[in-house]
């Protein structure tokens, strides 16, 4: 009986070597998917921020003053109290028209305590990361598929030199004055566009030059806004 039981051991740690295997795979097929960094926060649950879903001011089209006077109407005619959400859509335009926006953004947070969020619909180009920049990153959001692109502003001149010599070189220094308070301007900008998330300033400006552009996911890994919905 002991040699038939001797005989039989190879046999039963055989099938119990294969019992385990099975048991392994069975398990691997059934285990949760393992999570790609990332991925669980692209799929945002649109219940998470249902104020996003009806923004109280729209605003599309190039940055002018029409979208100004626009502007200045829907937040005459939203709610006087409680979040307030401003969405955007544009490729550009006039970069002052963005600050005197982003201003009066600013004044209204400043001085009246309200909750105000940025949302971004498909582009939000050039004048319209200006008018982003007087939100907090934390108060920034973008729609899936959405780009952000950040440049350099343009400057288009023609200097006509006419006169004595000693006022053309007050017409030369005056443009040059135009252009570095210009500078001035943008790098403000670029400062206020980047507070608080991973870009860093050398970045920007090393970028801006060749307009770089951001998609949505991008710009929230960065930090550059808060999620993407």
């Amino acid at each position: 009986m002991d040699l038939q039981f001797l005989f039989a051991l190879p046999l039963l740690a055989g099938l119990l070597l294969v019992g385990l295997g099975m048991r392994a795979a069975f398990r691997r097929r059934n285990r949760e998917p393992r999570r790609t960094p990332g991925v669980a926060r692209a799929m945002t649950d649109p219940n998470r921020y249902p104020l996003l879903a009806r923004p109280h001011v729209h605003l599309s089209g190039p940055v002018d003053q029409a979208m100004y006077q626009s502007f200045r109407e829907q937040l005459a005619a939203a709610p006087g109290d409680g979040t307030l959400v401003i969405a955007i859509s544009t490729l550009g335009g006039d970069p002052e028209t963005a600050r005197l926006m982003g201003d009066e953004v600013r004044l209204m947070r400043d001085y009246s305590g309200r909750e105000l969020l940025f949302l971004g619909q498909v582009a939000v180009y050039s004048a319209g990361a200006t008018f982003m920049a007087a939100f907090p990153v934390d108060k920034r959001f973008l729609t899936r598929g959405t780009r952000i692109m950040i440049h350099e502003r343009l400057l288009t001149s023609d200097i006509h030199l006419s006169g004595p010599l000693k006022t053309l070189t007050a017409t030369l220094k005056a443009k040059l004055h135009e252009i570095e308070h210009s500078i001035r301007i943008e790098e403000e900008g670029f400062r206020d566009l980047i507070a608080g998330s991973k870009i860093t300033f050398e970045e920007v400006r090393r970028r801006a030059p060749e307009n770089w552009y951001i998609d949505a996911q991008e710009a929230r890994d960065l930090g550059l806004v808060l999620d993407v919905i």
